[in-house]
């Protein structure tokens, strides 16, 4: 008779104490999130994230590399960039905004994006917030954390992005300085 039981190995090397913990963790963190930072995700109990969906929060993601300049442009001017996750093993970067409005639909605005490996989240699609777990893995964290419900225009951060994605076409194109 074959036994039901799981094992540490069927979780990942995870005792079933430290996989409630992290359950537990989560879902204080999501609580947090949800109470200080208007962000209303909720927990996938099966992989310990908090999941949230786009639509009244939005999500610009991009190569780490053009995220940088992207909030370097906004600190310039003197703007806030609101929260950004930062994804270090895959360098990338999240930043969320207010609200997607209709430009996802924009097939110029998608080629630009595409062209430097950045994307919209579309409404109804998921982003996963920074977990206490994610954070000591080191697998997903805060570039620069939530600051009470505080998000940027999304037309500000695809104005910022294809502002820099447009220079760093440019630069990338035989002949150019």
């Amino acid at each position: 008779m074959m036994s039901t039981l799981r094992t540490d190995e069927d979780k990942g090397g995870y005792t079933e104490a430290e996989e409630y913990s992290a359950t537990q963790d989560a879902l204080a963190r999501c609580r947090r999130y949800r109470k200080h930072h208007g962000l209303y995700g909720v927990v996938d109990a099966a992989l310990g994230r908090i999941v949230l969906e786009i639509g009244s929060v939005g999500a610009v993601v991009m190569p780490s590399t053009l995220g940088e300049r992207v909030r370097g442009l906004l600190l310039t001017r003197g703007l806030r960039c609101g929260p950004i996750i930062a994804h270090p093993r895959s360098g990338r970067w999240t930043f969320l905004t207010g609200p997607v409005d209709n430009s996802y639909l924009d097939t110029v605005l998608f080629a630009e994006l595409f062209r430097v490996c950045a994307s919209v989240a579309l409404p109804g699609s998921d982003v996963v917030l920074p977990s206490p777990a994610d954070e000591r893995s080191g697998y997903r964290t805060w570039m620069q954390p939530p600051e009470g419900d505080f998000r940027p225009e999304f037309a500000q951060i695809v104005a910022a992005t294809r502002s820099n994605a447009k220079s760093a076409t440019l630069t990338r194109q035989p002949g150019s300085a």
